[in-house]
């Protein structure tokens, strides 16, 4: 299906819960077409399914690591945190294969193959979405090892971003990082419930944040696309924190806008369902993104469909006209026989 000059473009966020990369690619261009730029391979399987749950391995596995406490956060699986052996110190620290790497590289095979066979546009890049290095080593690492942790993990996590840019070409790959503990904790930390700030004090003050969002973007080669997908969380569909506005989302991206050296080449905000009011899109009227980055609003609800999708763009577009759409965070939570209907959705509000 070919994009008009009138569509809005259609942004994936990542996890789609079919079969295969392979039924993910295929469902997607075929009902999506051209409308989506890019396409990821839908991190399916049980494990890749579960967001940053993927890396609870490689910390069990990681050298100079010990199971330290746990952690519980509302609607997943407990967290094991680790921290650093003692008489150990950092320098011993070693994280083997984080998967994924050899994860897109494998689904890299399956694009091709199906883009030749005509069932993707061609000029369509698969996009892989990743975790910031902040996200994963929050979610696995003690307290009191976490600043250690998150500079190690970063690095092996951009050794992983340096192989498959080695093996996939530039042309056609776009890399997303999700950005959720650090969209959270950049947030008013002040006016979060107590067992919110319990939950999400990690140590690190918002100009370390910006700055190792800044690292992970600009370790993507400048000629491969590369998103960000600002979320407050999503376990059973419900924002761990609830954004009051886009504000602090644009306060954050400004500052990302001017720190990072590569190009930005989208931006995605989530936005609440309930929220069909101005007041929670006028700080869009603020945002500062250089020419050629493209904007996302989550606002496409399963829930409410079309009409509440009207709602959200007429109330959004009293501050901003040039914006794609997309839902707020990814698929993975939804049951399969569902994402078919949301694609062709998608394609609905899209084309509005």
């Amino acid at each position: 299906m070919a994009a008009s000059t009138k569509s809005r473009p259609v942004l994936l966020l990542g996890s789609v819960p079919l079969g295969s990369a392979a039924e993910v690619f295929e469902a997607a261009g075929a009902t999506l077409g051209e409308l989506a730029r890019r396409i990821p391979d839908g991190e399916t399987g049980a494990v890749r399914l579960n967001w940053v749950g993927c890396q609870a391995q490689p910390f069990r596995d990681g050298v100079g690591l010990e199971p330290a406490a746990t952690r519980t956060v509302p609607g997943v699986p407990e967290f094991t945190l680790y921290g650093i052996k003692p008489g150990n110190g950092p320098e011993g620290v070693k994280f083997g294969p984080l998967g994924y790497a050899r994860w897109a590289i494998e689904s890299y095979k399956d694009f091709t193959r199906l883009r030749s066979a005509g069932k993707i546009p061609k000029e369509t890049r698969m996009q892989v979405s990743m975790p910031t290095p902040f996200a994963v080593a929050f979610s696995f690492s003690a307290p009191a090892s976490f600043p250690a942790l998150w500079r190690i993990y970063e690095r092996r996590m951009f050794e992983e971003v340096d192989e498959m840019a080695r093996a996939i070409p530039h042309r056609d790959l776009a890399i997303q990082w999700d950005i959720a503990p650090d969209m959270i904790e950049f947030d008013t930390v002040s006016e979060r419930p107590e067992a919110m700030r319990k939950l999400f004090a990690a140590g690190a003050t918002r100009d370390e944040i910006v700055a190792g969002i800044a690292r992970a973007a600009d370790s993507v080669p400048a000629d491969v696309e590369m998103g960000l997908h600002f979320c407050y969380g999503d376990p059973g569909h419900k924002h761990l924190v609830e954004p009051k506005h886009t504000g602090p989302a644009v306060e954050l991206a400004n500052r990302l806008a001017t720190m990072i050296s590569r190009p930005i080449t989208w931006v995605h905000l989530p936005v609440p369902r309930g929220r069909v009011d101005r007041d929670y899109f006028a700080p869009l009227g603020g945002l500062k993104l250089k020419p050629g980055t493209e904007l996302y609003l989550g606002l496409v609800h399963f829930t409410d469909g079309l009409d509440g999708a009207k709602r959200r763009i007429a109330a959004a577009s009293t501050v901003v006209s040039d914006f794609g759409i997309a839902t707020e965070c990814g698929m993975g939570r939804r049951k399969p026989e569902t994402i078919r209907d949301l694609l062709r959705l998608h394609r609905e509000i899209a084309t509005l």
